[in-house]
């Protein structure tokens, strides 16, 4: 998986970049020094390409549209030595270094670590699927979600953070721990799936579970999936022996109601009565309030989702009123909020502004 660096022309002939030159790399949000990269190439590479290797080339691809649209047109290349650790200020106790989660399995007494990777809310589908998958192989856990950059639309990690930490209690006692990847995602399918494995060995995982249509973006505007279902699972599965971390690989986990129990999709039989809710399904319920079964998710996972994402009539609004002066407006926003205050159910506050 590329990590490329890109650059404008305009900046590159403003700061006169060329190779040999030395320049800090500043994180955005405080301008707080974090590395040197000593420049080794400028170039301009050939995006067609990039797309098409990396991420299957088509147009509708997120990461792809971020290429052609919004990444500058020359990459630069060249030493990188660290000077700061990038400063997060939220979840510290949970952000991991892989040597401090290396240690910290040590301490733990863990010799086998499942890990995995996820970008959602976990649910009781996937609390069944990761103690199946260590029970299995006799270890334990690690849920290590991506915190930083996902799929537009994806609820933000905050969120997600707090869900694993609900969930986290559900797993039987020392199975499982939580830790967070400052990654951002590409969403490329097998080639991430490749990098997702590298990364996680190197925080001491020996098993990996790559599940279906693993780093996918879904599907495009053609309602065609950009890969296929099981592509991550066998192209992990091809560089074992390289990558040298165990692929777990597992289908999708599906409910039956008649028995309570999940199960992989391939161990059930047609005539089997099903259930499944999926992300789109969840969302509409959210917003309308409409119940979230327990078959589906734990209570406790459930009232933090609501937490974040109230239905639309427990939201807050404002209305403005602006007009002339001596236009009405201020008559019209105390009755505004005595009738509000009337239906009752939730707080109104009035301001009100003169020039």
């Amino acid at each position: 998986m590329p990590i490329c660096l890109d650059i404008s022309k305009e900046t590159i002939d403003d700061l006169r970049i060329r190779p040999g030159s030395r320049i800090t790399l500043r994180d955005l949000r405080d301008d707080r020094n974090l590395a040197i990269i000593t420049v080794d190439d400028v170039y301009k590479p050939d995006k067609q390409k990039e797309a098409k290797e990396v991420f299957g080339g088509d147009a509708e691809h997120p990461a792809v549209r971020y290429l052609m649209g919004t990444a500058q047109d020359y990459y630069v290349g060249g030493k990188v030595d660290a000077i700061n650790r990038l400063n997060h200020y939220d979840y510290v106790a949970l952000r991991f270094t892989p040597a401090e989660l290396r240690q910290h399995f040590n301490k733990l007494g863990w010799s086998r670590v499942v890990a995995f990777q996820t970008r959602n809310p976990m649910h009781r589908a996937h609390r069944e699927l990761t103690v199946r998958a260590a029970r299995a192989r006799k270890a334990n856990v690690l849920i290590h979600p991506v915190v930083g950059l996902t799929k537009p639309g994806d609820i933000d990690h905050f969120t997600r953070v707090r869900v694993y930490q609900a969930l986290l209690p559900r797993y039987p006692n020392g199975m499982a721990a939580l830790g967070l990847l400052p990654l951002a995602m590409r969403m490329g399918g097998p080639r991430e799936a490749i990098w997702h494995a590298i990364i996680r060995k190197n925080y001491g995982a020996t098993h990996f579970i790559v599940g279906r249509d693993h780093a996918g973006p879904g599907k495009n505007s053609s309602g065609v999936d950009f890969y296929g279902p099981y592509d991550a699972q066998h192209a992990v599965e091809k560089y074992r022996d390289e990558l040298g971390i165990e692929v777990v690989p597992f289908q999708q986990m599906i409910y039956l109601p008649d028995s309570d129990e999940y199960k992989p999709h391939d161990e059930v039989a047609p005539e089997i009565r099903t259930l499944n809710i999926s992300g789109t399904e969840l969302r509409a319920r959210l917003r309308s309030g409409k119940e979230i079964p327990e078959w589906f998710s734990y209570p406790e996972v459930v009232k933090v989702l609501r937490e974040s994402h109230p239905p639309r009539f427990r939201q807050g609004f404002t209305v403005f009123l602006t007009g002339y002066q001596n236009s009405g407006k201020a008559a019209i926003a105390r009755a505004l909020q005595v009738t509000l205050n009337q239906q009752g159910g939730r707080s109104v506050t009035l301001l009100l502004g003169e020039n």
